[in-house]
């Protein structure tokens, strides 16, 4: 493998297997942009904010719509820090179940990146999968096996969150 800090881009996917759901029941909670606090465990934070002025809001696919994302942790010494990120929404697909936003600002090391997630039917067994993608430069910061790592771990915890939702609303 070359070695990373010379490597241009960087290009991953991580995927998820939701067993007895379908791909139209769990796309919902990924087409709700502005909310991703309520599926990732480690955002505490998640809201729309004003419009990029260069950006237009295309009407019924939330195309240029930009949120906020944030996440607080303590350190052993009890310092606090928070860990943000600000993101526009670049195509929202709802016939393909496929949203995609690019990275405007953050602390975290990212400059160009844009992430899709998609999910797709498995026709076998009546079961879907997400998929989370990702293409940009390397952030700084990262290596390119941690950052997988994250991808990969934050898509499994996820979708437990969307199974145990559907399974709580099928049970009332």
């Amino acid at each position: 493998m070359a070695d990373e800090k010379f490597e241009s881009k960087w290009e991953g996917k991580s995927s998820a297997q939701l067993k007895g759901l379908t791909a139209n029941q769990v796309w919902p909670f990924l087409e709700d942009f502005c909310n991703f606090h309520k599926l990732h465990q480690a955002v505490d934070t998640c809201y729309q904010v004003d419009q990029d002025p260069s950006a237009t809001v295309v009407a019924g696919t939330g195309r240029g719509l930009t949120r906020y994302c944030s996440s607080t942790s303590t350190s052993p010494s009890g310092e606090s820090s928070v860990i943000w990120a600000k993101e526009r929404l670049v195509e929202m697909d709802a016939a393909q179940r496929r949203l995609t936003y690019e990275v405007l600002d953050n602390n975290v090391g990212f400059k160009k990146w844009v992430a899709t997630f998609e999910v797709v039917p498995i026709v076998e067994g009546g079961a879907c999968e997400i998929q989370w993608s990702f293409v940009g430069e390397p952030p700084e910061g990262w290596n390119y096996e941690s950052l997988v790592t994250f991808y990969d771990s934050s898509l499994q915890s996820i979708s437990k969150k969307i199974e145990q939702a559907l399974l709580m609303t099928s049970s009332v």
